[in-house]
């Protein structure tokens, strides 16, 4: 017995020298699986900034900011559409033409039949609306994959655009209220109260997820990640606000695509419809077994697309003071995906933020501004935009495979 103790202990200390590294690496696995949400595009987005500073001392004063919060404004609105529709495992290749034909549509309305302003503007944002949910329901009823059904839209609606604009190839749309909204400012105060009501909505958020985590019985201890969220969101918004108001003040396009983004990453994160969403993005086929209505969803999310693409045709209407055959052409489509997937949506359905796809917009537009700014061709434009592209694929895909391989 006093031979066998010793070696019984020995075993012991053997079995928990092995037990401990197991755990740690179990730690390690988790952690390299887990989900980083906006850390990487935040980083990138840093990185970026101080590069094009250090190249030119004007990138990051307030003056050419404000023009990048203009710059971003229809790719932005472009990527909130393309992270909804992706997210359900959906595709549209037609965004930037029906932006194009919705521009075309309400410069025809305004300048050449003399409507009245919100007239158009109805009209305009229902043949977007219309048009998403045509092409939602031939892909669900005809059983055509979004990516045919949204490339014919693509050809189809840029040539009702021309049609619609006619052989001057532009028109002048000379009306304040639209070129109010890409061109005019809050004043300071109204721009110091609606960092207050940002913050007031975080903080409101964050206390409801708070409550529904105690209304089940979930640990919740010290929120320490909702204190940090809203700290961030509180140190931003008064940071920007300040900013923007040594310059003109905060443009209304950012109150415009900011109040969507809100209401879009509302919807997705806390409501049923959202929840829908992903789990179709996820598994299509288990989400009907579940009594999802897989198609009503499908077409609704191609729909909200084609109404997110009607509100880009307005503020490129306002930015241009007129409409053109330009408007939603050139690779502003490609734009739009890559600040979708730039920003974590997944290109396989079932993951995307609104709000990260807003970063990467502000990528993509700060790329382009720098290097406009340090007097580069657009062509050369064009080729960080790619590249940037495939790296955000190529992360995307990687972190599938991390995180697949830490059984997450």
């Amino acid at each position: 017995m006093a031979v066998a103790t010793p070696e019984k202990t020995n075993d012991l200390g053997g079995e928990l020298d092995e037990i401990v590294p197991m755990t740690l690496a179990g730690r390690l696995r988790n952690a390299l699986g887990a989900d980083l949400g906006p850390l990487p595009v935040i980083v990138g987005l840093i990185a970026v900034w101080i590069f094009f500073q250090t190249q030119n001392s004007n990138f990051l004063t307030a003056r050419n900011l404000s023009n990048l919060i203009l710059q971003m404004a229809v790719v932005s609105v472009l990527a909130m559409a393309t992270v909804v529709v992706m997210v359900a495992g959906e595709i549209d290749l037609s965004l930037g033409s029906v932006a194009g034909v919705t521009s075309a549509l309400l410069g025809v309305l305004l300048t050449n039949h003399h409507w009245s302003v919100w007239a158009a503007l109805v009209a305009t944002f229902a043949v977007g609306a219309g048009i998403g949910l045509l092409q939602g329901a031939v892909t669900v009823f005809v059983g055509v994959p979004s990516f045919i059904v949204t490339l014919g839209g693509f050809l189809a609606w840029a040539g009702l655009q021309l049609s619609l604009i006619g052989s001057e190839g532009d028109l002048p749309v000379n009306n304040s209220t639209i070129a109010a909204i890409a061109n005019n400012y809050l004043s300071h105060a109204a721009g110091w109260i609606l960092a207050v009501a940002v913050v007031a909505v975080v903080a409101g958020v964050e206390l409801m997820r708070v409550r529904d985590r105690r209304a089940v019985g979930a640990p919740i201890g010290m929120p320490w990640g909702s204190i940090v969220r809203v700290l961030a969101v509180t140190a931003g918004s008064f940071g920007l606000v300040a900013m923007l108001n040594s310059n003109f003040g905060v443009p209304y396009v950012l109150l415009v695509f900011g109040g969507v983004a809100l209401a879009l990453g509302w919807m997705m994160q806390r409501t049923i419809f959202g929840r829908h969403l992903y789990a179709i993005g996820g598994n299509r086929e288990a989400s009907r077994r579940a009594g999802v209505p897989v198609s009503v969803i499908r077409i609704t999310v191609l729909g909200i697309s084609g109404l997110l693409a009607g509100l880009a045709g307005v503020i490129a209407t306002s930015n241009l003071y007129g409409t053109s055959a330009g408007v939603g052409g050139g690779i502003i489509l490609l734009e739009a995906i890559a600040a979708a997937v730039i920003g974590g949506t997944s290109l396989f359905g079932g993951r995307g933020r609104i709000y990260q796809a807003l970063l990467g917009a502000l990528v993509v537009a700060s790329v382009e501004n720098g290097l406009a700014l340090l007097g580069k061709a657009a062509s050369t434009e064009d080729m960080a935009t790619g590249v940037i592209l495939v790296l955000a694929v190529s992360l995307d895909a990687f972190n599938r495979r991390r995180r697949a391989a830490a059984g997450q």
